[in-house]
């Protein structure tokens, strides 16, 4: 399928430290550029979420960012370290013995001092772990939405595509007519001019003209890269660049037909068929 490089994504979820969540956010790049955001317990799992990412997406600017929030501590979790805090209780009576002063031992500082109490930790691997998993179901979210995305451009793409098939079909069918009134036309000029004329080098110059003005190859490659685009449409995946240059090549084949042109229509036409390219081009550079 047909995939764009914009897209969003969120994901959260409950684990044993509080609340995680994480927010990928993706634009359109010539490349995969990955940048992350991440609490500090998580830094060390940047390789994995960037081949991760990798693994999934070939191009874009992707912004991954990922927040933890910490739940109120239960005092269940809590651990009392009690040799560290009869120490400390012994040594605040000799300050206090020595000081002379029997001020009451506050019991939150007491909890305060390094050591006295901790929390109980989740491993580190867990944590990891669960960041990963939660990613992926991001991830797996945002290509989603890129699909989604990708199916709705393929369209606009395939139905500007259909109006340049009709603009080129009309200057074919009209071609000739054109290239026939240009000959009647400079014939009746040179006899208006009631002139001599080497009729051999007449027809001579106004088959040149004709070949000038023949525009037979231009339409012909245009209905080729047509075809190819629609072909690599199909296709699917990743074919962005592959579109961008058929996009180049079709705008080519425009300005020829618009320098070659004998005739207001023709002119008309060569401009239509340029802005509708452009159009097109906008919407393949959001293509994956």
């Amino acid at each position: 399928m047909i995939q764009s490089m914009t897209a969003f994504a969120r994901e959260s979820a409950e684990i044993e430290q509080g609340t995680l969540t994480i927010e990928l956010r993706s634009v359109n790049h010539r490349y995969l550029d990955c940048s992350f955001k991440l609490p500090d317990a998580l830094r060390a799992l940047e390789p994995k979420l960037r081949e991760h990412a990798g693994a999934s997406l070939a191009r874009g600017k992707v912004e991954c960012m990922m927040r933890l929030q910490a739940q109120q501590i239960n005092t269940q979790d809590l651990l009392i370290d009690t040799a560290r805090l009869d120490a400390l209780v012994a040594a605040t009576g000799i300050i206090q013995k020595q000081l002379g002063t029997l001020a009451p031992i506050n019991a939150l500082e007491v909890l305060l001092f390094p050591g006295v109490c901790t929390a109980q930790e989740v491993p580190e691997e867990q944590l990891q772990k669960q960041a990963l998993s939660l990613f992926d179901k991001a991830l797996v979210n945002m290509q989603q939405s890129r699909r989604r995305e990708g199916g709705k451009l393929a369209t606009l793409v395939l139905d500007r595509l259909t109006v340049v098939e009709a603009e080129v079909n009309v200057t074919r069918k009209i071609l000739p007519a054109l290239m026939q009134h240009q000959r009647d036309r400079i014939i009746h000029r040179i006899e208006h001019l009631e002139m001599d004329v080497d009729q051999g080098r007449l027809e001579q110059e106004l088959v040149y003209m004709a070949q000038k003005a023949d525009v037979d190859e231009e339409l012909d490659r245009l209905d080729a890269h047509m075809g190819e685009v629609r072909r690599t449409l199909k296709q699917g995946g990743p074919c962005g660049r592959r579109l961008d240059f058929l996009m180049q090549e079709l705008n080519r084949e425009a300005n020829t037909l618009s320098s070659k042109s004998q005739s207001a229509a023709t002119t008309q036409s060569a401009v239509e068929l340029k802005v509708l390219i452009e159009q097109m081009r906008e919407q393949i550079q959001n293509i994956e």
